[in-house]
């Protein structure tokens, strides 16, 4: 299968102050979507401009007529599957069928606490989250839903009339460990990793190579067990994350290589971040667009 290449596009701009350019830029440029972050605010970017994803991604909508739109990723810290089902059938209406849902379980960033609750122990994450996905996928296949859950509840919630993609709009659940691995085999239909977190910093790229191989191992063991063929999931990395960071936005040979290493594993897609000055994902936008436009065609 061919790599499909994707990028993030952070909602740091105003829209009519270089966002709509971006996201019509990206377009232009052949990426086969275009993700954004769904947070509150997040980690360097939490005293700067950052606006709300699911309108960046209606506004991107309506400035664009090709571009897949989604979200990496959207989680339950500040979100609830009755809510989000209805914001999601209406984003996937405006776009033309063109949303693919990033979904997690979250983490313990500005988003866990700004609600004024505690934050989740990765226990509780994963408990919510457990409920969350299955529910989730209730709302956006049927039109009528009652449901009573320990931590999420819907009592004849209606989603008339669904998603214009059919039976609803794929999920890419990013998970790393069992419980969310197994919510990607059942209810994904793709899923995302950022590498190992605990390689970051002071990994290197053999051994995060070595790691990912290891989770795409125990996603196949997720699928097995529910006898689902793994083939059938698209397999998405999101970069910035591993021990190579965005030095692989420093060349188109560089970026080569890096995504070679990874579509052997199996990768289906590889996902960059349009570059930010000043920040974690500061990169010649010259050489970014060069990725964008030969990486591909080199990868075969």
């Amino acid at each position: 299968m061919t790599l499909r290449l994707s990028t993030v596009i952070l909602p740091v701009d105003r829209w009519h102050e270089g966002g709509r350019a971006k996201w019509q830029r990206a377009e232009e440029l052949g990426f086969h979507a275009g993700y954004t972050y769904d947070h509150l605010s997040w980690r360097s970017f939490r005293d700067r401009t950052w606006f709300g994803a699911l309108p960046t991604l209606t506004a991107a909508a309506t400035a664009t007529e090709r571009l897949r739109l989604g979200t990496l990723v959207t989680s339950p810290n500040f979100r609830h599957p009755v809510t989000l089902a209805k914001e999601l059938i209406s984003l996937d209406d405006v776009s033309g069928g063109r949303v693919t849902l990033g979904i997690g379980a979250g983490g313990n960033g500005f988003d866990a606490t700004t609600l004024g609750q505690e934050a989740w122990t990765p226990r509780e994450r994963a408990d919510r989250f457990a409920e969350f996905v299955p529910l989730l996928d209730r709302l956006l296949t049927e039109d009528a839903v009652t449901q009573e859950g320990t931590f999420y509840s819907a009592v004849e919630a209606r989603n008339i009339p669904g998603c214009v993609q059919r039976p609803r709009l794929p999920f890419a659940v990013a998970a790393t460990g069992p419980r969310g691995l197994k919510l990607a085999a059942r209810h994904g239909q793709g899923w995302v990793t950022t590498g190992d977190p605990k390689l970051y910093e002071a990994g290197t790229p053999e051994q995060s190579l070595a790691a990912i191989r290891g989770q795409l191992d125990k996603l196949g063991k997720a699928c097995a067990d529910i006898g689902r063929d793994p083939a059938e999931l698209d397999k998405i990395l999101l970069t910035g994350f591993t021990p190579e960071q965005n030095t692989i936005l420093g060349s188109l040979d560089a970026f080569v290589d890096f995504a070679g290493r990874h579509q052997e594993l199996g990768f289906t897609e590889i996902v960059i971040h349009w570059p930010i000055p000043d920040s974690d994902f500061a990169a010649d936008e010259a050489v970014f667009e060069k990725i964008a436009t030969e990486a591909v065609a080199q990868l075969g």
